[in-house]
């Protein structure tokens, strides 16, 4: 088979397709760019999967974004509710003996009100009083699992005199969610959302709403989150997840909707931002002509916000990969290179920035880039695909052939790059 530049520099159209695999790791999937010309290399870039389960998953070295902290929830609930269970204990307290222990809890003392009420309760462990003014401060403190003990010690004691009280319900609920016992909130909280004769507290009903998230009951979620946004139509973790929800069921659509209207009640919640990427990213990738545009477009724009928000390496990659996919390569070359000339830059990163001076034929940069992303991430076939083709089209046949070997290692069943080989075998002689 012959093999000229002509050939190699063949116009061609480029598909864009998106890969998206069922994966804990957020930036781990790769984007591939399939290429019309038989002589032609295939190659492939980086593209955002679908967001893991867990909420709470923390980075492990690759391309993760963490979608929420929990104590950042309760906090945006707490501020988007009429009421904070933490810092409202009631009047019923009225024992002289913990008196001033809830005089200082009602000023905002936690720190002395946890010493106070702490004493007492070593004192007399039967006050559950005590206990309450105690578990209350520690919630205040975020000090979420003291807070759950000391709560559930109050409780207990108030129902063994059949007086139980629903503030320390709710306090408890509140503290066992922080403390990520969703199992355990999950009565406390349909307890507290279902009393007759008082409407439900908007942050209660999102705290109701995210312990049946995370305990796999999504129908259940989905009310109880949208009755929060019913009682407080700005309280923005709720809209996130009813966005998040949807994304999960493949209903882009509505993930946009909610993820619009998260982002409006808050700008500043970065995993609202990268899920409205996705979600157009993916919405395009099904669409054609000026639709695929538009979602490219407002990709970008949700792209560029996440890193306002969020400026670090996972927040570039994917501001990038938008960028790319609105074909506005030059802007997504100067995202990456700040973090690419950093000596601990990530292989997604080197990879999606080799991949663009690729497509724009500096092919010197392309082979710095992508030979560190193999040095990286040396288990990926389509950083090796990548650098193969690079390899190929600046003549560098013996180290395209060796590129492209080791891809299909990789990757065996990948006829593409079986093809590459024979293609270059000739030549690396």
């Amino acid at each position: 088979m012959a093999m000229c530049n002509g050939e190699l520099f063949m116009t061609r159209k480029i598909l864009l397709l998106l890969i998206f695999c069922v994966a804990i790791f957020l930036f781990s999937v790769s984007l591939s760019f399939a290429q019309s010309g038989a002589t032609r290399p295939r190659r492939v870039t980086p593209a955002p999967p679908p967001v893991s389960n867990d909420s709470s998953s923390t980075e492990s070295g690759s391309q993760n974004e963490t979608p929420l902290a929990i104590s950042n929830e309760a906090n945006a609930a707490n501020n988007n509710s009429n009421s904070s269970v933490a810092s409202n204990p009631s009047n019923t307290i009225n024992s002289t003996s913990t008196a001033n222990a809830y005089a200082l809890l009602q000023r905002k003392q936690y720190e002395a009100a946890l010493k106070e009420a702490g004493s007492i309760a070593a004192n007399d462990p039967n006050n559950a009083e005590a206990w309450k003014i105690k578990g209350f401060a520690e919630l205040s403190l975020n000090k979420f699992a003291d807070a759950s003990l000391s709560l559930e010690r109050a409780l207990g004691l108030q129902r063994a005199r059949a007086e139980e009280d629903p503030n320390t319900v709710d306090a408890l609920a509140q503290a066992l969610v922080r403390n990520e016992k969703f199992d355990e909130a999950l009565p406390l909280l349909v307890a507290a959302t279902s009393r007759a004769g008082s409407p439900p507290d908007a942050a209660m009903l999102f705290y109701r709403g995210l312990a049946e998230y995370r305990t796999g009951k999504k129908a259940e979620a989905e009310k109880s989150l949208e009755a929060s946004v019913k009682a407080n139509p700005k309280n923005a973790f709720a809209l996130f997840y009813l966005g998040r929800i949807a994304y999960e069921a493949e209903q882009l659509d509505r993930a946009i909707a909610w993820l619009n209207r998260a982002t409006l009640a808050d700008n500043r919640i970065s995993e609202a931002w990268a899920l409205l990427a996705y979600s157009y990213l993916r919405r395009a990738s099904t669409q054609e002509g000026s639709r695929a545009r538009a979602d490219n477009l407002n990709a970008v724009r949700a792209g560029e916000n996440l890193f306002r928000v969020k400026p670090d390496e996972s927040s570039a990659v994917l501001y990038a990969q938008a960028l790319i996919r609105a074909e506005q390569l030059a802007r997504a070359a100067t995202v990456l290179e700040r973090f690419a000339a950093n000596e601990a830059a990530q292989g997604t990163t080197l990879f999606l920035l080799g991949s663009i001076y690729s497509r724009t034929k500096n092919y010197p940069k392309s082979i710095a880039a992508l030979e560190r992303a193999v040095a990286k991430t040396p288990e990926d076939a389509n950083i090796y695909r990548e650098l193969g083709y690079v390899y190929e089209v600046s003549k560098q046949y013996k180290k395209a052939l060796v590129a492209y070997e080791r891809g299909s290692e990789l990757a065996p069943d990948d006829a593409t790059l079986k093809e590459s080989i024979e293609r270059v075998r000739p030549y690396a002689r």
